[in-house]
């Protein structure tokens, strides 16, 4: 043999090539397994959980992180789901150590075949090692790394622990991570509920789930799900007529939801308080956050706001298009352009963006983000009269397939309810919705009350001996340049107190201001929780012209319901780690006495006179119940209206307003605008409450007639008039003798 190689040198260097090549290899192999990352990562699987927040009684309301994952263990993953991930991923799984030689022949094989379609034969162990450790680079050395390191984790890892990781953190598009969280986000339903094409559906993704994404590539998703389909056929694990009715089955892909969706402010506002407690770890960590609200009631209130800004938007003349495209005639130009135009300007709830394709005399042609086509007739027509095509129009339905023309509220609302007695938030909407503004209306926007605020007047004076029937002039009132009215333009002789709220009127209420005295008034006002250097000391006090949150009228509102004791708001009740320990557990702040309880019973006698026969009516006639309390309110040009009331159980407040202000509408006002999402929001927060009617405190009250006084100005001693002139008695006596 060496005489052999000494007589033919190239016959050496042939024989030396490969085994230089196996001692290189061998000497790069020992280079880069020395570099390889410690295996702790999957050792001690700690896969990053987002921060879910839910409701009291356990809905999902909002969720925050990159990722969004629901662990499940290998034990609860259907068998057919991992059989079918195999068979289409890597069907030696079991067989090999990490890398699949053979699967890599066969690849080799395809491509030379198939230059156009190529197969790649990496493994799951070298899928994992990638998705946990490396980058997406095409590189030699990447892939040498990736080799390496499937080989380590076969080595210190079982195959179930392997599968169990990688089916838990592969990628599978919409921030979804593993499969229990693809199957929530596409399908809205847990693993053991997948049929057959949803299976298929989703062990198509791993091969490329941006571009197989179903929700935004339908068609391409379906077209991979048919591959696996036959690949599942192929292999035993379905018959042919299961690949047959999954292939001819419609996937019911569900959109994904915005972040949150029915309680989208109140989830930011979760979000901030558990960044400030536990830091960028919020994210990661798998908290769960349980807050006070409840769903229905939160769903209600947010349904009824969005309800009354489209019904509001719809008395405002149309303002066209919110954008026009140059959209190309057809193909993946038209796809992509209405792609991005449903990017810019996405869904908001059920108002729907459409891009206008054509229109004629008689219908125009839409279609909507999720590629359905509509058509728009009758009325609408005439106001898309100078809209081409292109134009990006909203649309809501009214009635299946029937759809209006429609646009983006410009005005903005919130409401709050809460319990009267523990300050326990059940429902916070802050605003039409969080994608458009993120400003929370219901805790930050400062807008003036109006007269939602008069009430808290009334309770001031009847502190100093008033009662429902005391008696004040209604008459027009000037001071300098300032001459207030009556919001109806009437205006009477006197008015009892009952009255006088009842109609809300303005006149009275400045002079009971007056009878006060502003300083007085506004140190009252802010024993319920009013800032009181942003109430006016002046008597525009008396109109509501100071600056309050919805959320701190609801909680002023909500000492009338709690026997004069003020709550203080919470939200969060308490959060729990990964493992269900529980980190962190509310102590609900003890509610402190703004006023006694003899004044929040005798104020809220006066507003359930406003509910039954006054302004705020229609909440007793909506709801059917008369264990209702409240008070209107719309200020100078209807800036702002409000609905704020109460029931013994509940109190809550509504606003709706411009984010600048500006006039609502001449004929707009608190009792046409936020009553009826008051009222809505409390349907459902008291639905199977029997009627609690506020029962007077056991001391400090005497009753007269059906009428309640303070104990020590019963009788003659309490206040009879205010801006009246005196009555003279003996011209009274005398005209009592007159009578027969």
């Amino acid at each position: 043999m060496l005489k052999l190689l000494v007589q033919r040198p190239w016959l050496g260097a042939l024989v030396a090539a490969p085994l230089l090549a196996l001692l290189l290899g061998a000497i790069v192999a020992t280079f880069v397994w020395a570099q390889l990352p410690e295996l702790d990562a999957l050792t001690d699987y700690q896969p990053h959980r987002p921060l879910r927040v839910l409701s009291e009684d356990g809905q999902l309301i909002g969720e925050f992180g990159a990722e969004r994952r629901r662990f499940v263990p290998l034990k609860d993953i259907p068998k057919p789901l991992q059989d079918a991930l195999l068979a289409v991923e890597d069907s030696d799984f079991y067989k090999h150590s990490g890398i699949d030689f053979g699967g890599i022949l066969r690849a080799f094989g395809h491509n030379l075949l198939h230059p156009t379609r190529l197969q790649g034969a990496s493994t799951i162990t070298q899928q994992l090692a990638r998705n946990i450790y490396l980058s997406n680079r095409q590189t030699l050395w990447r892939k040498a790394q990736e080799a390496l390191l499937a080989i380590k984790i076969e080595n210190n890892l079982g195959k179930e622990q392997i599968l169990e990781i990688y089916m838990n953190q592969i990628a599978l598009g919409n921030k979804a991570y593993g499969f229990g969280a693809a199957a929530e986000r596409y399908f809205g339903k847990p693993l053991d509920r997948l049929d057959v094409g949803e299976i298929a559906m989703l062990v198509g993704l791993p091969k490329d789930p941006n571009k197989l994404n179903p929700v935004l590539y339908p068609e391409r998703a379906t077209r991979r799900q048919h591959v696996v389909l036959g690949r599942l056929q192929a292999v035993g694990l379905i018959s042919a007529e299961q690949a047959r009715a999954a292939h001819d089955r419609p996937l019911d892909v569900r959109r994904p939801r915005r972040l949150a969706g029915v309680a989208d402010h109140a989830a930011e506002q979760v979000r901030a308080e558990m960044v400030t407690r536990y830091g960028e770890e919020a994210y990661t960590r798998g908290l769960t956050v349980t807050t006070t609200l409840r769903y229905a009631e939160q769903a209600a209130a947010q349904e009824a706001l969005r309800h009354a800004l489209f019904e509001l938007e719809r008395r405002q003349p149309w303002r066209g298009p919110e954008a026009t495209l140059n959209l190309p005639d057809g193909g993946d130009e038209l796809d992509d352009a209405l792609d991005a135009a449903f990017e810019a300007h996405p869904d908001l709830g059920e108002l729907k963006t459409a891009v206008l394709l054509e229109a004629t005399k008689t219908a125009a042609g839409l279609v909507l983000a999720d590629g359905q086509e509509i058509t728009l007739k009758g009325a609408a027509l005439r106001s898309l009269q100078n809209a081409r095509r292109g134009a990006v129009l909203r649309v809501l339905e009214s009635g299946k397939g029937n759809w209006a023309l429609s646009q983006v509220p410009q005005a903005e609302g919130a409401v709050v309810t809460l319990d009267p007695a523990s300050g326990a938030i059940r429902a916070l909407v802050g605003g039409f919705d969080f994608a458009r503004n993120q400003f929370n209306s219901a805790t930050q926007a400062y807008r003036q009350p109006g007269s939602a605020f008069k009430p808290f007047v009334y309770s001031a004076l009847i502190d100093q001996g008033a009662w429902a029937g005391t008696r004040v002039s209604d008459q027009p009132f000037e001071q300098g340049d300032w001459a207030p009215r009556n919001y109806d333009g009437q205006y009477e002789e006197a008015l009892t107190l009952r009255q006088a709220l009842a109609k809300s009127k303005n006149m009275v209420t400045i002079r009971l201001v007056q009878a006060i005295g502003p300083q007085r008034a506004r140190a009252w006002a802010a024993r319920f929780g009013f800032d009181e250097a942003k109430q006016p000391l002046n008597l525009t006090l008396a109109l509501g012209t100071g600056s309050v949150t919805p959320l701190q009228m609801a909680q002023g509102y909500a000492a009338f319901a709690n026997a004069g004791q003020l709550p203080t708001a919470w939200l969060v009740d308490h959060v729990q780690d990964a493992q269900g320990i529980v980190l962190w557990k509310a102590d609900p702040p003890k509610p402190r006495a703004a006023v006694s309880a003899r004044n929040a019973f005798m104020t809220s006698q006066l507003l359930a006179a406003v509910t039954r026969e006054g302004t705020g009516a229609r909440a007793s006639a909506m709801l059917g119940r008369w264990d209702l309390y409240g008070k209107t309110g719309t200020t100078n040009d209807a800036v702002d209206a409000w609905f704020c009331g109460f029931q013994a159980t509940r109190a809550g407040a509504v606003w709706i307003g411009y984010p600048q202000p500006k006039s609502l509408g001449e004929r707009e006002s608190g009792g046409g605008l936020a009553l009826p999402v008051w009222a809505a929001t409390m349907a459902v927060a008291l639905r199977g409450q029997p009627s609690a009617p506020l029962a007077p405190p056991g001391e400090g009250l005497v009753q007269r007639d059906g009428d309640w006084f303070y104990e020590e100005f019963a009788g003659d001693l309490a206040i009879a008039r205010i801006g009246l002139p005196a009555v003279d008695p003996a011209a009274s006596a005398a005209s009592a003798s007159d009578k027969p």
